[in-house]
């Protein structure tokens, strides 16, 4: 990290705090990235995002046709418009599927993004394996910044482990 986080993370943060007994991939196992939403809506709907509930989807536009419609967009599990910071919540596997990148591009993609608030499992168990989700994402994100090969357009990345 190279510059302090942007204020307004201190309220993303305070909402994973509020939900931990519900969302620690520690203690929970098996939790889903809806439930996590659901448990985490309250803290993140007060601090300006807009929130996926149920079949209510939000999406972002990427792409444009010529008469203005959006031609390509993204579902995103949160926005915050004036931040500009798109939330994404991974449970399961998405350390091991490769869920890490996909957020991270896409969000780079979207129109008006700024930010990417990028919530991994501590663990996630399944399939007789343990997978430490957050730890293989940081030293993902880690390699990223540290390289000068690959330039993302984003003012930053906010990594929470849950």
């Amino acid at each position: 990290m190279n510059l302090p986080a942007p204020p307004w993370t201190e309220e993303v943060l305070d909402s994973f705090r509020m939900a931990k007994e519900k969302i620690d991939s520690v203690t929970n196992h098996g939790v889903s990235s809806n439930e996590v939403l659901a448990a985490l809506l309250p803290g993140l709907e007060t601090a300006g995002f807009e929130i996926e509930q149920g079949t209510d989807r939000i999406s972002r536009p990427v792409l444009f046709e010529e008469n203005g419609a959006v031609e390509i967009e993204y579902r995103v599990d949160g926005f915050h418009p004036k931040h500009g910071a798109v939330l994404e919540v991974e449970a399961g596997r998405g350390a091991a599927n490769n869920a890490d990148y996909r957020d991270l591009v896409r969000t780079s993609l979207m129109v008006d993004s700024r930010f990417l608030v990028l919530a991994m499992m501590i663990e996630y168990r399944g399939g007789g394996q343990t997978t430490r989700s957050f730890e293989k994402t940081r030293k993902r994100l880690d390699a990223i910044y540290a390289s000068d090969r690959l330039k993302l357009p984003l003012d930053g990345v906010l990594l929470i482990g849950y």
